[in-house]
């Protein structure tokens, strides 16, 4: 019985061109910025997202980490979204190891806060005040469904921060999702941002790694943070090379995930004891609910035996993630078994 890994786009693993290339890699010692082919990797991002400079990092979650300590000093705010991932399931960094606070205004079912909502959450000049440093957005929206922001919505989100002397920075961990659900170049998603994350290794299918970028004074600050908290790699160009072929053969198909996306969206909506708040998803993430007499536990314990893993949000809540090692006829499989599973739990 083949196991249908729905839990996350992590779970890709690299094409076999990744592997050749990672094989062939040239190297060289990063920490001194010779390593040619994390070099070209940077290159191409900064080209890709329409930023000056670009940072290989080991994750999403310390790209979002040194675009704060980059970008906020200790005692300051920082304004995110109340289901961010960076609040959510970053372990705190910010505040441990940047000394800022986090300030969370409503996130909508779209993953987008109210302007009102965000200059209320402003602080004004005031001894007792921390200053508001930095504003994060997210794009795809991970709690919120894989919802997309649109670049008008995110200009206007920069243009009310600014007007502050409020930097923002955008955790584009599934931008090129995002990129491909609007039909726009990702570079319009990161135009107006100060920084910008996003990672190779979800639905991009790289083993490893995420970008930064912004500006070059930026990157450089990023690059010195990144060697504080043990990111300086040296012949990391073994891990880079398959973020290149990520990024060159890899987005455009990400259109096949959001159409599987959908597919399981509605045969999920057509089985009794489930329900599917958005059967239209925008991306690549499946949120549903259950109404089942057993505990989502015994559940996800049930559809285990039966080969298929998904995410708990509690509550009966669920998220399935498509991708590349996802097709349609294992959609197809999936849902047969979700109602085998559901006829017998009643």
């Amino acid at each position: 019985m083949k196991v249908i890994d729905l839990r996350s786009d992590t779970v890709t693993l690299p094409t076999d061109e990744m592997r050749r290339a990672m094989y062939e890699a040239d190297l060289g010692d990063d920490v001194y910025g010779e390593d040619p082919t994390i070099n070209r990797l940077e290159q191409m991002t900064s080209e890709m997202i329409g930023k000056e400079a670009a940072l290989f990092t080991t994750s999403g979650t310390m790209g979002n980490l040194l675009a704060i300590l980059a970008q906020t000093r200790p005692g300051e705010e920082v304004i995110v979204g109340s289901e961010a991932h960076i609040f959510w399931y970053e372990v705190g960094g910010a505040s441990a190891l940047g000394g800022v606070m986090l300030r969370t205004v409503p996130n909508d079912s779209e993953g987008r806060m109210d302007l009102n909502s965000i200059e209320q959450a402003i602080r004004g000049r005031d001894i007792h005040f921390p200053r508001t440093a930095l504003l994060c957005l997210e794009n795809t929206h991970n709690r919120c469904g894989g919802t997309v922001l649109t670049p008008d919505f995110t200009s206007s989100v920069v243009s009310l921060a600014h007007g502050h002397d409020i930097r923002v920075h955008l955790d584009g961990a599934r931008i090129f999702n995002a990129a491909i659900a609007l039909g726009v170049p990702a570079s319009d998603l990161a135009r107006d941002v100060d920084s910008v994350s996003f990672c190779l290794s979800k639905g991009l299918s790289a083993p490893v790694g995420s970008m930064l970028c912004g500006t070059r004074e930026f990157i450089e600050s990023a690059r010195k943070w990144r060697k504080m908290v043990g990111g300086g790699m040296r012949q990391a160009g073994v891990i880079a090379a398959a973020g290149i072929v990520a990024l060159q053969t890899t987005v455009n198909r990400l259109a096949e995930d959001h159409a599987n996306a959908r597919r399981l969206a509605r045969g999920l909506e057509n089985i009794p004891g489930l329900s599917v708040p958005r059967v239209e998803v925008p991306s690549n993430i499946v949120m549903f609910k259950s109404a089942l007499t057993v505990s989502g536990a015994d559940f996800m314990r049930q559809m285990a035996t039966r080969g298929v893993k998904f995410g708990y949000r509690g509550n009966n809540r669920y998220r399935a993630v498509t991708h590349r090692m996802v097709d349609s006829a294992d959609i197809d499989e999936a849902l047969d078994r979700f109602e085998q599973c559901t006829k017998k739990l009643g």
